[in-house]
């Protein structure tokens, strides 16, 4: 395990470099920081100016180089709005957004998880094929549709929440509810085909010839396994998670990290795109890696196969 788990975290590592590196590069070869914050408008002195101050003068690969040195040290650049660290322009967007995220995680599991177990054990009834239908359309609804169906309908036609802002708990209802609604369908359909999968396994008939109940057979047996499976869904859950939590914050005026990430984007404010993109990044990758070492632990099997391949 531990030699599984070093090799993951190598692999991991360079995933981040690599995601560090591209993310630099691109961001300097699609267009010049200094006519977004400067203009075109102002004499090519105060250009050349703004970019000797920020070291964009300087050939790409020494302000690469300068830049992998900044963040060895902790320092992940200033903003160009402000002159502020970009660390504490992103952390302080930050709790918005974990909060968004995290409400919608609760919902999400509590609807979806729930949904596909039952339409797993009702299989073929009313129930089993409304969970299928709900599943698909929240699947192919994007969330700035479903968001916008939604401020029509409770914000501009009822008007009973609010469509823009954070401050009070009534502006998450509309939010969450758009994030949840495809990412519920997500658990719901894998869920589903989980639960299929156990439910035709020996061990369930073997459950029920000891004369264990079907609802005890479910609890005991059926669930444990099929939440295996279940564990490889939350490395695509929190990546379309975060995906989804750019595009509602700037839907819902959210006042988060993925709206901060537009603005700076449209201002070509390099650290700071660059200090979300890292931190998207390496949550992804810390994701994946821990997912990979749970479904090890989880499933030995998977290190059996390992080793024999």
């Amino acid at each position: 395990m531990l030699i599984f788990a070093l090799r993951k975290g190598a692999r991991a590592a360079l995933t981040v470099l690599l995601l560090v590196t591209f993310t630099f590069f691109i961001l300097r070869l699609t267009g010049d920081p200094a006519l977004s914050m400067v203009g075109l408008d102002v004499p090519p002195e105060a250009r050349e100016a703004f970019r000797r101050k920020w070291g964009l003068d300087q050939p790409l690969w020494t302000q690469y180089l300068i830049y992998l040195r900044q963040l060895a040290g902790g320092d992940f650049g200033q903003s160009f709005i402000g002159d502020r660290a970009a660390w504490d322009v992103v952390a302080e967007r930050l709790p918005k957004t974990l909060s968004l995220m995290g409400i919608t995680t609760i919902v999400t599991i509590v609807i979806g998880i729930p949904l596909g177990v039952i339409a797993a054990v009702r299989r073929g009834s009313w129930i089993d094929r409304a969970a299928i239908g709900v599943s698909v359309a929240g699947l192919s609804l994007p969330n700035y549709v479903v968001g916008i169906v939604l401020i029509l309908i409770f914000g501009v036609g009822l008007m009973w929440l609010p469509t823009t802002g954070s401050a009070t708990a009534w502006h998450f209802v509309l939010p969450v509810a758009t994030m949840a609604t495809g990412d519920a369908a997500i658990f719901a359909r894998f869920a589903r085909s989980a639960m299929l999968d156990v439910l035709n396994q020996p061990y369930m008939r073997t459950a029920a010839a000891k004369g264990r109940s079907r609802r005890g057979a479910i609890l005991w047996h059926a669930l444990p396994n099929a939440a295996i499976p279940l564990v490889t869904v939350t490395g695509l859950y929190i990546g379309r998670l975060i995906v989804g939590a750019v595009i509602t914050e700037n839907v819902f005026a959210w006042p988060g990290v993925g709206s901060l990430l537009v603005l700076s984007v449209e201002n070509r404010d390099l650290a700071v795109v660059q200090t979300i993109i890292l931190l998207v990044g390496v949550t992804m990758v810390l994701t994946n890696l821990t997912i990979d070492i749970a479904y090890r632990w989880l499933d030995p099997r998977t290190a059996r196969r390992d080793g024999a391949g």
